[in-house]
């Protein structure tokens, strides 16, 4: 239930104030942590204790103790020393960790109830019933983010997140994958959508500190109620999916900024196929070259002003209408004409996400 890790940190802390030596076995007495350079094994007398009926008990001049999981014999804890001390000191150690056992036993629970929300395995009736037990309030504002991270190198990043949000015992960090990580963040303070998004800034920039490069945020809408938190997960796993195809400068995409994209995202590939062709017909806006790609984005940032575009581009106006005149003519598409201009911005966007799609073997 606990890593090696944590139980290693508790005993090293316990040594450093108690100056007692101590060691961690599991129930068949193999050693899980200790505090001693080259300890003597304890094995055989950890096996034997954890089979008797006593709780604590002094074998060989060193103090042992049963830490419990549901009545079970979890680990052994065995502290160097014998006399009233050592067992107070082993009896304090031992308490220590049987409290770790019960709050990762409850955030293992959690763990696996946000899990089963997000994916709708939950019935409505067990929803409010498990988030009642485990001291979740259901009518609260939430709201989803995803995180999807690329380069981890070998930082791990779901504790690298869980220590960002600390001891918040109202936000929900899991993970579904080793690169993707989930944040059911709690909003019952009244966070407003510009600090939602000032929290995933927070959030992009402590990763990045930390190492982690190639992090991006995605998040849904807010929900007023623990059963709608489902909807929240789909929609930032869509802002994720749509900021990808057509957003990649992006680091962080709102469900709600998708606009066009999230439309074209629903769309069948045959359906894109047919308006690609109906459109440009054996020709495809894909196979123009670089220069005229960015002739066409630069034209569109700037509302279809060619003295503008001109400027930005660094070239004549009328060498900008020769491109513009040649386009027309490859395309049948006279981009200063408002409607001509929407349908090619459309059909760049199809290509772009048809491109994506067939890429994953969609």
């Amino acid at each position: 239930m606990i890593s090696n890790q944590i139980l290693q940190s508790t005993i090293d802390g316990m040594k450093s104030i108690a100056r007692t030596e101590f060691i961690v076995l599991d129930s068949e007495g193999k050693e899980v942590a200790t505090t001693m350079a080259a300890s003597v094994s304890h094995r055989d007398e950890a096996a034997e204790f954890a089979k008797s009926p006593a709780d604590s008990q002094e074998i060989k001049g060193c103090q042992y103790f049963k830490i419990f999981d549901d009545n079970l014999v979890e680990y052994i804890l065995v502290a160097e020393g014998s006399g009233e001390d050592a067992y107070l000191v082993g009896k304090m150690a031992a308490f220590q960790i049987q409290n770790l056992m019960v709050a990762y036993k409850e955030r293992f629970d959690k763990d696996n109830f946000v899990k089963n929300l997000l994916l709708d395995n939950l019935l409505l009736i067990d929803i409010y019933s498990r988030a009642k037990k485990l001291h979740i309030e259901a009518d609260v504002d939430r709201v989803v983010m995803t995180l999807e991270c690329i380069n981890t190198k070998d930082i791990n990043v779901l504790e690298t997140v869980r220590a960002f949000y600390g001891t918040n015992n109202n936000d929900f960090v899991t993970a579904v994958d080793e690169r993707d990580i989930i944040i059911v963040k709690d909003l019952s303070e009244g966070s407003l959508t510009k600090d939602i998004k000032k929290a995933a800034d927070s959030l992009l920039k402590y990763l990045e500190k930390e190492g982690l490069k190639g992090v991006r945020v995605a998040y849904g809408t807010v929900v007023p109620e623990i059963k709608e938190v489902s909807r929240s997960y789909k929609e930032a796993k869509m802002a994720m999916e749509v900021g990808k195809i057509f957003f990649e400068e992006r680091e962080m995409i709102a469900y709600e900024e998708l606009g066009i994209g999230r439309l074209i995202y629903q769309l069948p590939l045959p359906l894109c196929k047919m308006f690609i062709k109906e459109i440009f017909g054996d020709k495809s806006p894909s196979n123009l070259d670089e220069e005229t790609l960015e002739t066409i984005n630069k034209f569109f940032e700037n509302s279809l002003n060619v003295s503008e575009t001109s400027r930005q581009l660094f070239i004549h106006r009328n060498t900008l209408v020769y491109r513009l005149d040649k386009l027309q003519k490859t395309t049948g598409l006279d981009l200063r004409i408002f409607e001509d201009a929407i349908t090619f911005h459309i059909a760049l966007m199809v290509v772009k996400y048809m491109k994506y799609m067939e890429s994953y073997d969609y």
